[in-house]
């Protein structure tokens, strides 16, 4: 049995959760990211959804790549699975990832499934910054996770632009609340 790589792009980034020997840099060629699943636990609640970051084909995504070790590839696989797939609009592939050095190694990655009813589509910025505002599920605030995932693609080095500008809006609804009524 080989060693693991896993391919993050959202909040295994910052919070991978399983045991890992080492992360690089990686790009992964014909997917982006984009806040495109229905979070009903993590990041809202069946009532009032959140959105979370999903792979959807075309363009490219920077992200990470996780080695664990071969001893550990199952547990990882399992806690994997178990966090990734209950419940959200996700299918697990291998897919190749250019890896810092140019290697390019196979990682196990989440791809949005856009036949999934929790698949949200491409939404227009004011919509999706909307849903994001309301949203809290068990894992906390909507709004944390999209600050969370902006902060650890600046810290290595990526601009996203359309993540940047969900980020202003959400920023800028936020500012709205709070000269109000408050939250």
């Amino acid at each position: 049995m080989s060693d693991l790589w896993v391919y993050g792009y959202g909040s295994l980034m910052w919070r991978p959760g399983f045991a890992y020997l080492e992360v690089r840099p990686a790009l992964l060629e014909g997917f982006h990211r984009s806040f495109c699943i229905y979070s009903r636990y993590w990041r809202g609640t069946p009532e009032q959804p959140g959105l979370v970051l999903g792979l959807t084909p075309g363009g490219s995504c920077r992200g990470a790549a996780f080695r664990v070790a071969a001893e550990r590839r199952e547990e990882a696989l399992e806690y994997l699975n178990e966090r990734e797939l209950c419940g959200y609009a996700y299918a697990a592939h291998y897919l190749p990832v250019v890896l810092e050095d140019e290697r390019v190694v196979e990682a196990y990655c989440f791809v949005a499934d856009c036949g999934h009813r929790h698949y949200a589509g491409d939404l227009p910025v004011e919509a999706a910054a909307a849903i994001i505002m309301d949203a809290e599920g068990k894992a906390g605030l909507n709004r944390d996770y999209l600050i969370n995932t902006v902060r650890e693609l600046e810290g290595n080095g990526f601009v996203e632009p359309e993540l940047h500008q969900l980020l202003r809006t959400v920023e800028r609804l936020t500012g709205e609340i709070e000269s109000g009524s408050g939250i």
